[in-house]
């Protein structure tokens, strides 16, 4: 028998190519005749159009004591039409492979379709129904009342919720619509009824104060006049925009522990009032605060959980409130996570010790290095699908920023230094102005708080 040695052949291995050059796409702006503003952008090859509305209905006009009704007249705008009621207009969207959703945070109320680009028109035309005849049905009114009190409840048992509703509550002032649930209460929600849904309806959901966000493969399609067949059918008397209260808080240092008899975890929610998308320190901050607590790697999660074992992550965010025309506005700077009941104290601790140190000395050009690494390189992936550049676009409506606002962004983050972070981000979490709100067992970690010195101590249930 004779002896075979195997052979392998190696071809040689491929080499990377230039990558392409990418920006942030540049919608087009136009106006239909109804008044409602509309953004497009083309997009070759994404069949799956994405459409994103955005209504001018924030949370504060909704009417005394009816806190919560812009949420249910979100969710109760695909509950039916003028033509077809809520089970027909279900399977109509079905039929054409759309799906529909709705919300309302602070800015207003925010509409979105997704649609093949085959049956745009039927998309669109079930949207304009939706936004031109909503029936809102008694019964599906009280039903969506009944599951949003239903998730109240649900919500009182969930420690991250408990702790964003102590802590909104005591930053803002009571009279601020911030300071209140964006959905609403069980004392006001049970007060909503198909007629002030109706009211609302009318009073703030108008095309001329709208906007509309397209986005997708728009090939041989006519934009404007299937929009105007469409979209264009929904009309109402004109109205000025809204223009919102400037955002105030108190946020001087102290410390909020929400009683949780017998949790074995506390939740930790830190932080304050910043500048929001309008400052031109935006970008620096959004650098800064992404080495401070944006991924496995920042300094938060490299000592809180890789080095001390207090947690399974914190993150540092920014959480844009409401703004004005004129660029007014501010946003939240937040630090949050949990930790295990024993361990609250020594990680406040060590937060109030990383914060520090990061004032002292700073961040490092290896932090900003791989923090621009990211944001910028992985920009490219988080915008392929056409619903991630309608959301942002719509998000840019309701903040009332420029068109081009998001690719300015990534020039600038591309080109800042060091130094420009870690002043912005320092400026963010000052650690003797900070609100930090604990969710946990009071009888165990309130002591100890205190002896931190990082603020007065409040318990409340």
């Amino acid at each position: 028998m004779t002896d075979v040695t195997p052979t392998m052949t190696f071809h040689p291995q491929p080499t990377p190519g230039t990558p392409a050059p990418w920006a942030f796409p540049a919608p087009e702006r136009g106006t239909i005749a109804n008044g409602l503003t509309v953004l497009h952008c083309h997009r070759p090859g994404q069949q799956l159009v994405a459409v994103d509305i955005h209504l001018d209905a924030p949370l504060a006009a909704e009417p005394e004591g009816l806190d919560g009704i812009a949420n249910i007249l979100a969710r109760a705008l695909n509950e039916g039409t003028d033509t077809l009621d809520a089970e027909q207009f279900a399977a109509e969207l079905e039929r054409a492979g759309a799906t529909l959703d709705a919300n309302a945070d602070h800015p207003g109320i925010r509409v979105s379709l997704e649609v093949p680009a085959s049956r745009l028109e039927r998309g669109l035309t079930l949207l304009a129904d939706a936004l031109r005849a909503p029936a809102f049905p008694e019964d599906e009114i009280e039903r969506l009342v009944a599951n949003r009190l239903d998730e109240i409840v649900h919500e009182a048992a969930n420690p991250a919720r408990r702790a964003a509703k102590a802590f909104y509550a005591g930053l803002f002032d009571a009279a601020d619509r911030l300071s209140r649930p964006r959905n609403g209460s069980a004392e006001t929600v049970k007060n909503i009824t198909r007629a002030a849904v109706q009211e609302f309806y009318a009073a703030h959901l108008r095309p001329g104060t709208a906007t509309a966000v397209v986005v997708g493969d728009l090939t041989g399609v006519d934009l404007p006049a299937l929009l105007e067949s469409t979209l264009g059918r929904w009309t109402a008397e004109p109205t000025a925009a809204g223009v919102h209260a400037p955002v105030t808080a108190d946020d001087h240092a102290r410390v909020i522990i929400v009683d949780r008899p017998g949790s074995v975890q506390t939740q930790l929610l830190i932080g304050r009032l910043g500048p929001d998308r309008h400052d031109p320190a935006w970008a620096a901050q959004l650098l800064g605060t992404y080495c401070l607590g944006g991924t496995l790697t920042s300094r938060l999660d490299r000592v809180l959980r890789e080095e001390k074992g207090y947690t399974y992550g914190v993150r540092a965010f920014a959480q844009p409130l409401r703004s004005n025309p004129d660029g007014s506005g501010r946003a939240l700077m937040a630090i949050s996570g949990s930790v295990d009941t024993a361990s609250t104290a020594p990680a406040l601790a060590d937060t109030w010790t990383i914060l520090r140190t990061l004032a002292a000395e700073g961040l490092t050009d290896a932090e900003r290095d791989e923090a621009v690494q990211f944001l910028v390189g992985v920009a490219p992936l988080k915008y392929e699908t056409a619903g991630s550049v309608a959301s942002t676009l719509a998000d840019q409506v309701e903040q009332h920023l420029p068109d081009d606002f998001q690719a300015e962004i990534y020039k600038q983050l591309s080109t800042l230094d060091t130094a420009s972070a870690t002043e912005a981000v320092v400026a963010a979490f000052p650690p003797d102005r900070l609100v930090t709100v604990l969710v946990g067992d009071a009888s165990v970690i309130a002591e100890p708080i205190k002896e931190l010195g990082i603020g007065e101590v409040t318990v409340i249930s």
